[in-house]
């Protein structure tokens, strides 16, 4: 029976996080084989890289890959001039996710693969990860056992099935392709699944690509995140630029499961939260305006589609001015930004120990409470928090976080640095975990709203939003909501947030339109 020594550590996704996580092993001195199910780097990314994300280019890049780009045959070549000409874009611009992963991830896999010695496998999709001749229920031995890893790859039409031995398995694969479901309850509406067509997801792209799905259309939004306000207003101005005599009309209706979309606005006086952001302030003005039919208390029960399959109906119950409380829409589409959740089905036969509310790894799940936490105060962690009971195996990412919107990229960096150092065998850098983010702030939408063609936001936008970038570390743990002020002091027995350092690291690339930090989880399935 095949031993772990001498195998290549196997990370699954190729994302920011993913290709990290190889550029660490890498420089360790380590044999990294990714594979990825898209067919190309950052090809989750890819799906929503119409969004500029909200951090600048200086805290996109991960510490090792930059080293790795900037370096010819062991020697820095300086002024960011790596040896397959990449040049470090802008640091204050706001990349696009097409942006990043033009400019960053693509070259960094071919880096990754002609200069480093890792191994990149595009069209391969994970089907199950497991113990080498162990299923979960065995103990004797166990710990000696290599992993092994069934993949299906596909390839000039063809598809086959195979196996990988690995010593250790990073599974950086995302949350993105596993959205939570319209039904209540956690479970899908009945005929959720045969109406899957008519699913937009959380980040069409409305004004582009999918424009012809949205004009002289009815449109159900569904959620109350960042997502779920992109949409909204993307809508709003595809049905300005439509209008005319005759022109069909672009129907909008907005549900949400809450009473008020307060929060989302930003409150004003009523809660006497003085900031508001632009993103809050536009989506009210939108439906005062009637521009946007707003429903509240929505719980969708049923999805039916119609006979000629141009519609599809939508029943449950909702809020509505005037009526019983009954929910039947008739519309063309709906766009889900209803968040993600991990998909553990391949990871059955693995013994994890996870949180039972988020489905984190337990030992960080308190670390990344959305009810205690935002993205900017949630503590350094590394290998030692990430570890469960079959050693070698770790959740990183989006991914780590289970169903918890609080994930920091920064935080997937410095993860996938500490395990690469433990995997190598130096503890001690293993355990020196530490998060550098920048001064004081809040996180908001506003930053990206307020960019120019270039992603470049002016000094006047920066100065007036208060921040030093669009994830900055509050005061103490907050709730966040769009374009508030911390809304609640840090608990007195509450873990203190990192403290910034003069050389900040990597900070969220969470996109304008992710359903992060009110509703559900950012982006990023097989390549978070």
């Amino acid at each position: 029976m095949t031993t772990a020594q001498n195998l290549p550590v196997v990370v699954i996704g190729a994302g920011p996080v993913g290709l990290a996580a190889a550029a660490h092993l890498a420089e360790r001195g380590l044999e990294p084989l990714v594979l990825e199910a898209g067919d190309g780097p950052g090809a989750a990314m890819a799906r929503w890289g119409h969004i500029r994300l909200f951090s600048p280019w200086q805290y996109d890049v991960d510490a090792a890959a930059r080293r790795l780009l900037t370096t010819v045959a062991g020697n820095a070549t300086g002024a960011g001039a790596g040896a397959a000409g990449w040049a470090e874009p802008n640091p204050d611009a706001l990349p696009t996710g097409a942006q990043l992963v033009d400019h960053y991830l693509a070259p960094l896999a071919e880096a990754l693969t002609d200069r480093a010695g890792a191994q990149i496998r595009y069209g391969t999709r994970v089907l199950a990860v497991t113990k080498d001749g162990a299923d979960r229920s065995r103990s004797l031995g166990r710990e000696r056992l290599p992993y092994l890893v069934r993949v299906a790859a596909t390839a000039g039409g063809s598809r086959t099935v195979e196996e990988i031995r690995a010593r250790a398995v990073i599974d950086a694969s995302g949350t993105y392709l596993q959205p939570n479901p319209l039904g209540t309850s956690g479970l899908q509406a009945l005929g959720e699944e045969e109406s899957a067509g008519f699913l937009a997801g959380g980040l069409p792209d409305v004004l582009g690509r999918d424009r012809d799905r949205f004009a002289g259309r009815h449109t159900l939004v569904v959620g109350m995140g960042h997502s779920a306000a992109n949409t909204l207003l993307s809508l709003v101005e595809l049905a300005e630029q439509d209008a005319g005599p005759d022109a069909p009309r672009t129907r909008i209706t907005w549900a949400i499961r809450g009473g008020s979309p307060r929060q989302l606005y930003g409150g004003g006086t009523d809660d006497e939260l003085p900031a508001r952001g632009l993103l809050g302030i536009r989506l009210r003005d939108a439906v005062e305006a009637g521009r946007i039919e707003l429903l509240t208390r929505v719980a969708i029960d049923r999805l039916e589609p119609s006979p000629d399959g141009d519609t599809v109906r939508v029943l449950g119950t909702a809020r509505r001015e005037g009526d019983d409380g009954a929910l039947d829409l008739t519309v063309h589409t709906i766009a889900a930004a209803t968040g993600f959740r991990p998909d553990l089905a391949m990871l059955r036969e693995v013994r994890l120990d996870l949180d039972p509310v988020v489905e984190a790894p337990r030992q960080i799940a308190s670390l990344i409470d959305p009810n205690l936490h935002s993205c900017g105060t949630v503590p350094a962690h590394g290998e030692a928090q990430l570890t469960h009971p079959d050693a070698g195996f770790y959740l990183v990412g989006m991914k780590s976080y289970g169903r918890a919107p609080t994930f920091l990229l920064a935080t997937g960096y410095e993860q996938v640095r500490s395990i690469a150092a433990a995997l190598a065998g130096d503890r001690a850098a293993a355990d020196a975990v530490e998060l550098n983010l920048p001064e004081t702030g809040v996180c908001s939408s506003d930053l990206a709203l307020a960019a120019d063609g270039d992603g470049v936001v002016s000094p006047e936008e920066l100065a007036a939003s208060g921040q030093s970038s669009c994830c900055s570390v509050p005061a103490g743990p907050q709730q966040i909501s769009i374009g508030l002020a911390p809304a609640q002091a840090a608990p007195a027995d509450a873990a203190p947030a990192a403290a910034p350092a003069a050389a900040p690291a990597s900070a969220t690339p969470v996109p304008a339109g992710s359903v992060g930090f009110s509703t559900g989880v950012a982006h990023g399935r097989s390549g978070d």
